[in-house]
């Protein structure tokens, strides 16, 4: 059960005002409550989404979970769409199913739900334009798909959970049992490196958002979460991830702090429309 600030990447950092920070906060509790319901290994599949179904209904005020009903009034006070919440639940059903994703492309509608929100959310709180949304989109799924990568023994071993696409399995020849294994097969190694090229275009459609971003503050923070990102692919590149933990270090965050920030000042904002994009 992560906190926020065992999370790879900055939830309600210093760059967000007091008031803007506490909202972050309360729909990363949400977020959070209900990503550990459904990873809980002492329930059953139909008591996490019965649950889920709760805080569902706690955000439209049918029930009573706190960090649903303290979500819901920031929610109604900053006329924020409900989906922002709510998406991500669909995407906390699939895992409490153990849902498995046969394409690429479904693993994408995946993230759809179960990353994207949160960049619209973010775009919301700041009032951005709604063309901001497609590369936000792009970036949070990069987001996810790192997140996978690093939890991938994990998953497997303890939850029985797999988001490599069955597609790219059976193109590497890549069975669930050696997922568990000590170390890396090579074709294993084949695939992630697939899935990390796959990211790295994603990356690159994500690029133009700071420029598009009238947050200062926002901007800042979305040049940060890139280069994070980019620092976290390459090391996936470099590393055995059944061996070894991929994580930041606190070189990794300066680097990424000075240079999201240099480059976020550096930006000129350009308009971007949705048809454009």
């Amino acid at each position: 059960m992560k906190t926020q600030k065992q999370e790879n990447f900055p939830v309600a950092c210093y760059l967000f005002r007091k008031k803007e920070r506490l909202i972050i906060s309360h729909y990363y509790d949400f977020a959070r409550y209900c990503d550990n319901l459904a990873d809980s290994p002492d329930l059953s599949t139909q008591d996490k989404l019965s649950k889920l179904q709760d805080a569902e209904s706690s955000l439209f005020g049918k029930s009573n979970l706190l960090a649903a009903k303290v979500l819901r009034q920031d929610f109604i006070r900053e006329k924020f769409d409900f989906s922002l919440a709510t998406d991500l639940l669909v995407a906390f059903r699939q895992d409490a199913q153990n849902a498995t994703y046969q394409t690429w492309a479904q693993l994408l509608d995946y993230c759809k739900y179960s990353a994207a929100p949160v960049g619209r959310f973010m775009l919301a709180l700041y009032n951005e334009s709604p063309s901001t949304y497609l590369p936000a989109t792009a970036l949070c799924s990069v987001l996810q798909i790192i997140n996978h990568l690093q939890d991938l023994k994990d998953d497997v071993t303890n939850l029985n959970r797999l988001y490599l696409p069955e597609e790219l399995m059976k193109k590497y020849k890549v069975s669930r049992k050696s997922l568990s294994a000590a170390v890396c097969s090579k074709s294993l190694q084949k695939l992630l490196n697939d899935v990390l090229n796959r990211a790295c275009g994603l990356l690159k459609d994500a690029q133009v958002l700071p420029s598009i971003i009238k947050s200062i503050r926002l901007r800042i923070y979305v040049c940060i979460i890139i280069k994070l990102s980019d620092i976290l692919i390459k090391k996936m590149y470099n590393t055995d991830i059944l061996t070894a933990k991929i994580n930041l270090s606190v070189f990794d965050w300066v680097i990424a702090c000075y240079s999201g920030t240099y480059r976020a000042l550096l930006t000129k904002r350009k308009t971007l429309t949705i048809e454009e994009h």
